[in-house]
């Protein structure tokens, strides 16, 4: 007796979550009560104990469900799920439940994987992957000819006013940028000199050439080391500064402050540190390599006995007429490259800190790319040109 009552209570308790009709081939389902996580089991019990054997079509009405939590939205994701595989049609009496419309667009976004793993999509369907790809590629391209389209127009519109261009905004961001990276772009042009006059010392002191370290040192710095390590060593200080900074007056929506009052961003925060960086860099690149060339110097004195007057006659001898200005000519446009690339991912921060860390390194690999593409770009004009 109590085994009958225990049952028949049971199967109370599941006709309160669902009311199930039978006609032929044809399934009819109503969704009862509150499906929550509380109920899960019973929920559970419930869907598995129906029989869709021979069943070709199922009717899910929604009008007597109360409340459905997403716990139990994905049980009925997996039921429906089941009966499709089995090759049943499943629709909905009325509107599908916006808590699977949830679960369907979270599950359609790529999940992360760590490396190494290998999604479905990428091992089924390929060509859809990389189509993907290039549609992001192409939209992120497209956004940064507008970023840069955008920075040109608002240059040229304060152009005609000092008071726009905000100098004493664009001196702070030379002191920033410049003045205080003099040690360190000084130290890396010193050290790299000396490794560059030793290593090729040791090499000529074999043929007897030991004055051509001076030419190697003269040209490699002032053509391209000088300035090519300054805008590495300044992409790495500077452009993730820009990154960080912005990124940050995005997330405390300062940016939108300044929207909101009136005010240009763009005027305000982008423009003085490019112009600024445009400034400092090709400043910095002259202390480079005057210091490079003095490292060398001095390597050149205690390692080859090479008194100064000689080392310094011989530096005028390789120099050619666009020798110096071949490297100072190249930092303007590798400090467009760098500030642009730090400002751009720094205003594309939007949700939270993690995102400002990953656009922040993503800004500085970017920037080192983008003035190692363009050195080798100069380096096949000046080829063409015969400089």
């Amino acid at each position: 007796m109590g085994r009958s009552v225990s049952s028949a209570a049971r199967h109370e308790e599941l006709i309160q979550y669902l009311a199930a009709q039978r006609r032929a081939d044809s399934l009819e389902l109503a969704l009862l009560g509150e499906w929550r996580a509380l109920h899960f089991n019973e929920i559970s019990a419930a869907l598995a104990a129906l029989d869709l054997t021979g069943v070709r079509t199922l009717l899910i009405g929604t009008q007597g469900l109360l409340l459905l939590d997403l716990s139990s939205a994905w049980r009925l994701r997996e039921f429906i799920d089941m009966a499709q595989h089995a090759g049943i049609t499943v629709s909905f009496q009325g509107e599908r439940p916006e808590q699977l419309q949830v679960l369907d667009e979270a599950l359609a976004k790529e999940p992360f994987l760590p490396p190494g793993a290998h999604t479905h999509e990428s091992i089924i369907e390929p060509v859809t992957a990389l189509g993907r790809h290039v549609v992001r590629v192409l939209d992120d391209t497209r956004e940064g000819l507008a970023f840069f389209g955008r920075v040109a127009v608002t240059a040229v519109t304060s152009a005609g006013s000092i008071r726009r261009l905000r100098p004493i905004a664009i001196a702070r961001h030379v002191y920033d940028t410049g003045v205080t990276a003099i040690p360190i772009v000084a130290l890396i042009a010193f050290l790299i000199s000396v490794i560059i006059a030793f290593l090729s010392a040791q090499q000529l002191q074999r043929f007897g050439a030991e004055i051509f370290v001076v030419d190697l040192v003269t040209i490699g710095v002032l053509r391209e080391l000088g300035v090519l390590l300054t805008s590495i060593i300044v992409a790495g200080r500077s452009g993730s500064a820009f990154a960080a900074e912005i990124g940050a007056m995005c997330l405390n929506e300062e940016v939108d402050a300044l929207y909101a009052t009136g005010d240009d961003p763009y005027e305000l925060l982008v423009l003085p540190r490019i112009l600024g960086l445009v400034i400092a860099l090709p400043l910095l690149t002259i202390i480079a390599d005057a210091i490079g060339l003095t490292g060398g110097a001095l390597l050149c004195r205690y390692l080859l006995n090479i008194p100064l007057t000689q080392y310094i006659s011989r530096v005028n001898d390789s120099i050619g007429p666009a020798t110096f200005w071949v490297g100072v000519l190249k930092a303007p446009v590798f400090a467009l490259l760098i500030a642009l690339a730090g400002v751009y991912r720094g205003l594309q921060v939007s949700d939270s800190s993690r995102e400002l860390g990953r656009l922040t390194t993503m800004a500085v690999v970017q920037s080192i790319f983008l003035v190692i593409l363009a050195d080798a770009v100069f380096a096949v004009i000046f080829m063409e040109l015969g400089i």
